[in-house]
């Protein structure tokens, strides 16, 4: 009688790691616009406030905003993107939130 070879162990099948809410809700732009009233280093100094951002990448944001005439600032899920957005009207910038793709 032929031996029987002892049954292969197979590694059970482990489903991947569950997506959170957070990765399924729909995220959007934060976009701050060019005006004709904030000064340059205005803008800089409410970017550093709104984000807690250094110096150098206020003034990267600020100069594509000046340049460009907008900026993406960030992008996150609705509530947090609409506070953000108040966050810099109450500085007198004018700011827009837009669906990412």
């Amino acid at each position: 009688m032929p031996a029987v070879a002892p049954a292969k162990k197979t590694k059970p099948l482990i489903a991947p790691a569950a997506t959170s809410e957070r990765e399924l809700a729909p995220t959007f732009y934060v976009v701050c616009w060019n005006d004709p009233i904030n000064l340059m280093c205005y803008v800089t100094h409410v970017f550093m406030k709104v984000f807690g951002w250094n110096k150098q990448k206020a003034e990267k944001h600020m100069l594509e905003v000046h340049e460009k005439g907008k900026s993406v600032l960030a992008r996150e899920g609705v509530e947090k993107a609409e506070h953000l957005v108040h966050q810099l009207h109450k500085y007198k910038l004018q700011a827009t939130m837009e669906p990412a793709e």
